[in-house]
């Protein structure tokens, strides 16, 4: 289906861009777009991937202008753009919903008015019972691509949700690695902490599959299974050979929860399964008050979470063979010169 397609990435330097291009390079798409900020990781990706199937469009999502230039000509968007860091969007909220929000709206907006065929935007479980300004900023997101496909139908806007992207940016896996190289303690939180335990390449799985079987403001979760982060900090050392490295308890940080949730169970009642996925569908009702304040839903009252407490936990050997697929892990480990 992607078959002398062009695809747009908002964000498209991150983690996850990096890993569609892994993917979709060697395949008989035409054109791969990369919109972002950052002149620089887009250098280093120009060199990295020489590939002559990349565009590379300088622009922010809060400027729709920008978009505008790199969306003309474009079949599918895998909107990634986002600021994603709990801290710096604690204390500058207003720049979440900015880029968050408004940058979202922005990407729909463009994408509607040329005519795209499908848009994917990418979520994220803080945006589930969230309790900090980056996961409220990402739940407003959600509610504008559900609002946003409710009213349109040339273009197919769907969204998915993942928790924990093994050895992405800024996550936990590299900081690790970056103490262990150091000498320095592994700075854990809470030792029974819960995290899903999914790679990139499952990220992009995840979209391709909202891909081919979304509908306008439908939500996607794939299952997952977790691990405790002190198992994690204990198989990475084991890995490494540095089973001696000192663990350091730091205790939770300011807007981190305990375990991740991906569905709640307002979301359960109504989600299907699909496998190794759950498909939550949009509500399409216009305003109808009485579902708001008159009648009530019994069996919501009965329903489950799903999260990363109540999922399948990884033993050692499991969360071992996991990390091993990791392209970054393997890198790491030849670093390590670790056979």
């Amino acid at each position: 289906m992607f078959k002398n397609k062009v695809l747009l990435i908002t964000g498209g330097t991150g983690s996850f861009g990096g890993a569609v291009l892994r993917r979709f390079l060697k395949t008989n798409i035409q054109e791969i777009r990369i919109f972002s900020r950052d002149e620089l990781k887009q250098d280093d990706m120009r060199r990295r991937y020489g590939s002559n199937k990349l565009k590379f469009y300088i622009g922010d999502v809060r400027d729709r202008s920008s978009i505008d230039d790199a969306m003309r000509g474009v079949d599918y968007v895998f909107h990634a753009a986002a600021l994603k860091q709990v801290p710096s969007c604690e204390f500058y909220p207003m720049q979440a919903v900015k880029t968050n929000v408004i940058g979202t709206e922005n990407v729909l907006n463009s994408a509607i008015s040329f005519g795209v065929e499908k848009v994917i935007c990418l979520s994220t479980d803080k945006a589930v019972y969230p309790i900090n300004a980056m996961g409220i900023s990402k739940a407003m997101m959600e509610r504008v691509i559900i609002a946003k496909g409710r009213n349109v139908k040339d273009t197919m806007i769907a969204c998915i949700r993942y928790g924990n992207v093994m050895a992405s940016r800024g996550s936990v896996i590299p900081l690790f690695f970056e103490q262990i190289k150091n000498g320095l303690p592994m700075t854990v939180t809470d030792p029974n902490m819960t995290r899903f335990m999914m790679s990139l390449d499952q990220a992009v799985d995840l979209v391709l599959f909202a891909f081919e079987n979304g509908d306008s403001g439908d939500i996607f979760i794939q299952k997952a299974p977790a691990a405790t982060v002190e198992l994690l900090a204990r198989t990475l050392k084991n890995l490494l050979g540095k089973s001696k490295n000192e663990v350091k308890v730091i205790g939770t940080r300011h807007g981190e929860k305990l375990y991740e949730t991906l569905l709640t169970k307002e979301e359960m009642v109504k989600a299907i399964d699909m496998g190794d996925y759950y498909r939550i569908p949009a509500d399409i009702r216009d305003l109808n008050y009485n579902k708001f304040v008159e009648d009530g839903d019994k069996v919501i009252t009965q329903a489950h979470e799903y999260h990363s407490h109540n999922t399948y936990q990884l033993n050692e050997e499991e969360l071992k063979q996991l990390l091993l697929e990791l392209y970054e892990i393997q890198d790491e480990l030849r670093e390590f010169k670790v056979k």
